[in-house]
């Protein structure tokens, strides 16, 4: 079992390392100056541990070392990823001989935009270490990426130097533990001071590990608001994939996805794609979970359920986010931050009714307004589902959804200036689905459940069991039971 030992400060953490006469690598860092590097020489002991340091400043000497980026950004994770090839690379070739039998290597790199002297831009970067848990063993890798808040250049580099030892620590000391790995990396850090956005391990040593349990701790742990996956299942860094792109947002508890989830996303992406401030080529279509909705028994949350939801989703093609926002206009607030382009969102009658909650908005100054003045910004429209009414002998939708007399006026207003509109060419079998319904139906094998839900879902549920399906497991022959 690996503890963490939270009264280890920076300091000793690097000396710690360097008094290793089995760690071994380089430091390679660009865009903030050398601020891990710079922990280890402090700490004493350095010549132990750091074979080399560099920092190539200007982006003709970056591009000669390291070679050019097709985007123009230096600030990304393929510059991340050219570093730590680079370097580990010649580590290996110049020392492999002399020192490969004793010796664990790493590669440490990182390629960060601190906050500049006008204070106009967002602090953030790319770390990475490429290491040996054994002398001449394959090598692992571990890549996070980080938004620094300290409103002073100086704070924001001195945040860097404590991430950048705490994420070499943990490979070397918290490897057995994706947890433990994880959470150490925030030691002597708050959230006010740094975010991780993205964390990723790959190599030998973590082939047990899946990085979408480290993304969902990111959310649950409050190291982020968001993360996400691609429809590969691999983990996305939210800003770098979805920058400058047209977002198109369902949220859902999702479990499971059925016909009328489909039919929602078919539909609204038909009516999105319409728009004429829409640029097809650029749009992407999230399905979000909100930790609310993952959560089981006593606020835990059930971490096989959460790998189920996303590996169904992912099989539709879909891209799924993980979030900790409530509130329909944090997550509106957090979309505005990563593109500039025209967000939409698709819900059904139950979610507007949510939002029109005045209840909801208590804890703001200027209530229900204050929420709607991010949530229906300019580049925000809503893409409404119709239900059924409670007696079931209507559809409710845009046009006969009811409000108390107060608030109709504002949603007139919404209407005539074209932030809501009705899915249109909908489905109205599906109407009948209820998610729950089908949910319990399948807990008990009731017959029938299977015209609800997709057909590969379907396949999904019945051979893997998921969602409380029960297994039927066949005796081998010549198996007597007890």
């Amino acid at each position: 079992m690996v503890l963490h030992d939270k009264n280890l400060g920076t300091k000793q953490k690097a000396l710690r390392i360097n008094l290793n006469s089995a760690i071994y690598g380089s430091f390679a860092e660009i865009g903030a100056g050398q601020e891990t590097a710079s922990q280890f020489f402090k700490a004493g002991g350095s010549s132990g541990t750091i074979a080399k340091t560099m920092s190539a400043y200007d982006m003709t000497f970056s591009d000669a070392i390291y070679g050019p980026e097709e985007s123009g950004r230096y600030v990304c994770e393929s510059r991340l990823a050219k570093m730590l090839h680079k370097e580990y690379t010649l580590l290996e070739q110049r020392l492999g001989e002399q020192r490969g039998e004793n010796s664990t290597f790493f590669a440490f790199a990182n390629t960060v935009s601190a906050l500049n002297y006008k204070k106009t831009n967002e602090g953030h970067g790319w770390l990475g270490v490429r290491f040996q848990l054994a002398p001449n063993a394959p090598h692992n890798d571990v890549v996070v990426h980080v938004r620094m808040h300290d409103n002073d250049n100086v704070l924001q580099q001195n945040a860097l130097g404590v991430i950048g030892v705490n994420l070499l620590y943990a490979c070397f000391y918290y490897n057995n533990s994706a947890e433990v790995l994880l959470d150490s990396l925030m030691d002597d850090l708050n959230r006010d001071r740094v975010e991780i956005d993205m964390i990723r391990v790959s190599g030998p040593d973590f082939e047990h590990i899946d990085n979408r349990l480290l993304s969902l701790r990111l959310v649950s742990r409050n190291f982020t608001d968001a993360a996400l996956f691609g429809p590969d299942g691999g983990v996305l860094q939210p800003s770098e994939a979805l920058y400058k792109k047209h977002i198109l947002l369902m949220r859902g508890r999702l479990r499971p996805i059925t016909n009328i989830h489909l039919d929602m996303i078919d539909n609204g992406l038909k009516q999105f794609r319409a728009e004429p401030d829409v640029d097809e080529s650029k749009l992407v279509m999230v399905s979000e979970l909100t930790l609310n909705n993952l959560s089981a028994v006593q606020n835990e949350i059930d971490e096989k359920d959460f790998l189920d939801r996303v590996d169904i989703l992912c099989s539709l093609g879909q891209t799924v986010m993980i979030s900790n926002f409530l509130e329909y206009f944090r997550l509106v607030a957090y979309l505005s931050k990563v593109t500039r382009l025209k967000t939409g969102l698709i819900l059904g009658i139950p979610n507007l009714e949510y939002i029109f909650e005045e209840t909801h908005y208590s804890n703001l100054t200027g209530g229900i307004l204050e929420s709607f003045s991010t949530l229906f910004s300019r580049k925000i429209k809503l893409f409404v589902y119709p239900t059924l009414s409670r007696t079931q002998n209507e559809i409710v939708n845009c046009t006969n959804f009811e409000l108390p007399a107060h608030l109709q006026p504002l949603y007139q207003y919404l209407l005539l200036n074209d932030k809501l509109e009705d899915i249109k060419d909908y489905n109205e079998a599906n109407l009948h689905i209820s998610t729950d319904r089908v949910l319990d139906m399948i807990k008990h094998a009731e017959p029938g459940w299977e015209e609800f839900v997709p057909d590969s879902v379907v396949e999904m549920i019945k051979d893997r069991c998921l969602f409380g399906f029960p297994c039927v497991v066949i005796p081998q022959a010549g198996f007597t039971p007890a």
